[in-house]
């Protein structure tokens, strides 16, 4: 159930980086609310899989989601660049957090 509470919590966290964009672009008071909503549910997912799991596998897994996530997000809607370089540096990040799991 840790393993599912961190994914969770690391998919939260790529919706508050999401949100943080929409802020940026339109002011408004759902945009902040769901910010803050996702980074909430990101944290308390995250505290809940520190409970089973070693605290340098949970936050790197998190942390590992939240920036991969992040910055294929800001791919797809946000024009960031999608150069093949960056995309190999997003596939090293989400390998290193298999190999975490898979040592862990």
């Amino acid at each position: 159930m840790a393993w599912v509470a961190l994914v969770v919590a690391g998919l939260c966290e790529m919706m508050g980086v999401f949100m943080i964009s929409k802020y940026n672009n339109k002011k408004s008071v759902q945009n902040l609310m769901l910010l803050i909503v996702a980074f909430t549910l990101s944290f308390a997912g995250l505290a809940y899989a520190m409970v089973s799991l070693p605290m340098g596998t949970a936050y790197a897994i998190w942390t590992g989601i939240g920036a991969a996530g992040g910055a294929l997000l800001g791919m797809l809607f946000f024009n960031e660049s999608k150069d093949w370089r960056r995309i190999v540096c997003i596939a090293l990040v989400l390998g290193s957090a298999v190999c975490l799991k898979l040592i862990s």
